[in-house]
């Protein structure tokens, strides 16, 4: 019986997964637990694993295609079984008109008493070659996958065949720049047409003279799809939906920097993990939660709920977008397990290795823009979650100290957007205080 592949949901919330790449082909012998197909959600890029060994075939979903979870996008098939009746909806990624469907479904179908194996009429459909005129190689006369693939090649060279195999990319550079893919030899598994083979037969442009004004180049377009679309819809509905307010705070970051090489100094002769500025700060954050636990609070729809774990999620900036690690109990670790947390969640993250479950919980969020060189910045709080804390660059300022004397200290600011509607002021401008004398003197989180 025919194994089907579902769109996989990863989280209680997620109610959509993009397509970013089919891994394997339809038509490819694939082994259970290997991995078919890379989906994309609004907090992680994962791989979907093959639920049973065999066939892949009536494969749905083309890349940056949003599909709901659960829907059928494709089957694993053992050898001889066949789609099932209501697979040709999902197995077309692109509809194509009822008329030509059924035009290559009669050219390509067997004739009576030609036998071809199901991968064999796959490759036959998709190529638009009649199977009564391809001799089997197979037992008995039988058409084999790679009797089909023959016959699909000597069509290519012979220019008979009227649909040509390409990819989307070399589809759209075709149209683009007006060259006929019938004039082209794929140089792609079974001559499939890329887009450098499109691009290569473009005739070289002519040099303008010089008289002739340069025409301005066009803007390049990136698609607002992805992770893009899904961190802008997020935070969107959370800024129009929480009334933000702004408090900044500047700290004396000295003895903060004096108890980080202490710890680096140890780690370094004891072979433990480094300790970043970073992971010091989580800790400092969880300490002044626990203190202050309205700022560490969901808004529901009839009450706040003020929330018994410190899950502090940490901003990691990607190519494509945001990514938000979540350092679980934050409260109840040790600087050094914290430090071997943080190292390891950044990497992974910026790798594209981390599962739903390191992304979710979160009960409070950390953006640090500091190794930019940023002052000083405002962060839109998560949705979900009641504030965000945005942290600038450490730097070098002159400030007043005891008998009017002017010191050089290394100072920096925090910038704590709050949703109003559960903290107020007060409340937000107390966690700071707070915060603020867990970095200038760290001793205070041992009391």
């Amino acid at each position: 019986m025919a194994k089907p592949v579902i769109m996989p949901k990863f989280e209680m919330s997620q109610e959509i997964g993009t397509v970013v790449e089919w891994l394997k082909k339809d038509g490819e012998t694939v082994k259970q637990g290997e991995a078919i197909l890379v989906v994309e959600t609004d907090k992680v890029t994962m791989e979907v694993e093959s639920p049973a060994s065999g066939i892949l075939a009536g494969t749905r979903g083309a890349p940056g295609e949003e599909i709901p979870v659960t829907e059928i996008i494709g089957y694993i098939l053992k050898e001889g079984e066949s789609l099932p009746a209501a697979a040709p909806k999902a197995a077309s990624p692109a509809a194509e008109s009822k008329p030509e469907a059924a035009k290559e479904a009669s050219s390509a179908a067997p004739a009576e008493g030609v036998k071809a194996t199901p991968i064999a009429e796959r490759i036959a459909k998709a190529n638009n070659i009649d199977l009564s005129t391809v001799t089997g190689s197979g037992a008995q006369g039988k058409i084999t996958k790679t009797d089909v693939e023959a016959a699909v090649s000597s069509a290519a060279s012979a220019g008979v065949s009227d649909k040509v195999r390409a990819t989307p990319a070399a589809r759209r550079a075709a149209r683009e720049e007006g060259v006929d893919l019938n004039t082209l030899t794929g140089t792609g598994p079974r001559q499939r047409v890329q887009e450098a083979d499109v691009l290569q037969a473009v005739p070289a442009a002519q040099p303008v003279p010089q008289s002739v004004p340069q025409v301005v180049a066009e803007a390049e377009s990136v698609p607002f799809a992805g992770m893009r679309k899904k961190i802008s819809d997020r935070l969107t509905v959370s800024y129009q939906t929480a009334p933000h307010i702004y408090l900044t705070i500047k700290t004396d970051m000295t003895e903060f920097d004096v108890l980080r090489k202490k710890l680096n100094a140890k780690a370094k002769a004891t072979n433990g993990p480094h300790v970043s500025a970073t992971a010091l700060l989580v800790k400092a954050v969880a300490w002044a939660l626990k203190r202050n636990p309205w700022i560490n609070s969901t808004l529901k729809e009839d009450h706040i709920e003020l929330l018994p774990q410190v899950n502090v999620g940490m901003a990691v900036a990607l190519e494509q977008g945001l990514i938000v690690p979540v350092i679980r109990d934050a409260d109840a670790k040790g600087v050094g397990q914290l430090a071997a947390e943080v190292n390891d969640l950044a990497v992974r993250a910026r790798d594209g290795q981390l599962v739903p479950a390191e992304v979710m919980g979160g009960t409070f969020t950390i953006s640090n823009l500091g190794q930019f060189g940023i002052e000083q910045f405002t962060a839109i709080i998560n949705p979900g979650q009641t504030a965000i804390l945005a942290v600038g660059t450490i730097q070098k300022e002159l400030v007043p100290a005891e008998n009017d004397e002017i010191e050089i200290r290394p100072m920096m600011r925090m910038t704590l957007s709050a949703d109003h509607r559960v903290i107020d002021g007060a409340v937000a401008a107390r966690f700071l205080a707070d915060l603020s004398e867990a970095l200038e003197s760290p001793s205070v989180i041992l009391w």
